[in-house]
């Protein structure tokens, strides 16, 4: 095993390793107003979406884990939307990228996620559209944790595109201003309350896993309100003027790949109106259970 190790330079997965799965790192966690329209193409016809005047909560929860059953990776979960669940609700993934090919198997056949591979480049730039000044060691700078702040703004950024094969196509761009430290020993950077919560997901309706799934993610860090992370695509005009996309009628109500990913990019791009950022993260996953939704419960 240790051979094996030194040979790939990482360590082995460790997802066989038992339950639950526990994933440390920090996060970005931005919330969204997305429009219900664009939510109900990825939710099944089957489950309620949670909207008022015509929108609903989404975002994007973006993480680096330096430790986790895969090894460290970053990860981007856009988020299509919140779904009823009596007597509370679930949040449901349009997409999630992340740059390990088996963190990316071990969504889409263990837990039923819209997981890709993707590629996470990333930058230092200043304000005024400077060429990038250094290459980013992970998303604990990105969050601002352990840098030192400028007078002028300066922000970290993210290409993020997505792999399939010998192919990639640009998905997002996201830009972060960061946050500093003096460096003095009298003045450190609030880091924010410890706390502990769960955040409850439904996923499954795939052709990997065409039951309804949901899994929760018990949560335990230290966490802050900060500025929200902007997000752009340089085809955004494009892609916002994607068609509504028919619901494919084998499997379940599941998108075309590319119509798909072009309404990702929409949630990516609407309204931001809150973010939050989770340092000292450490979370447990257990696996997946299949549920009944609740129309079919009453039927």
């Amino acid at each position: 095993m240790a051979a094996e190790e030194e040979e790939t330079g990482r360590p082995r997965a460790g997802y066989q390793h038992g339950l639950p799965w526990v994933f440390k790192g920090s996060a970005l966690y931005q919330l969204h107003l997305v429009k219900a329209s664009t939510a109900r193409a990825f939710v099944p016809r089957d489950l309620r979406l949670v909207e008022a005047f015509g929108y609903t909560l989404g975002g994007m929860f973006l993480a680096r884990y330096h430790d986790s059953p895969a090894g460290a990776f970053d990860e981007l979960v856009v988020i299509a939307g919140i779904v009823w669940n009596p007597p509370t609700s679930c949040a449901w993934a349009a997409r999630v990228l992340v740059n390990s090919v088996e963190a990316c198997r071990h969504g889409r056949k263990e837990v039923g996620l819209p997981s890709h591979v993707a590629t996470f480049s990333k930058t230092e730039a200043s304000a005024l559209g400077d060429e990038p000044l250094a290459k980013s060691n992970g998303i604990l700078s990105v969050l601002g944790i352990g840098s030192t702040a400028p007078k002028q703004e300066n922000r970290r950024e993210i290409e993020i595109s997505e792999t399939k094969g010998s192919s990639t196509k640009h998905l997002c761009n996201i830009s972060m201003p960061l946050t500093v430290t003096t460096g003095s020993h009298k003045h450190h950077k609030w880091m924010g309350p410890a706390i502990r919560m769960s955040l409850p997901s439904f996923s499954g309706q795939t052709k990997d896993h065409p039951d309804l799934l949901k899994y929760s993610c018990k949560v335990e860090c230290r966490v802050r309100p900060v500025k929200p992370a902007r997000i752009w695509n340089p085809r955004s005009s494009e892609q916002q003027e994607c068609s509504d996309g028919e619901i494919n009628s084998v499997g379940s109500n599941v998108l075309a790949d590319s119509d798909a990913q072009s309404r990702s990019i929409s949630v990516l791009l609407s309204k931001p109106i809150f973010a939050m950022e989770f340092s000292s993260l450490r979370m447990h996953v257990d696996a997946p259970k299949i549920v009944v939704p609740q129309c079919k419960k009453k039927e």
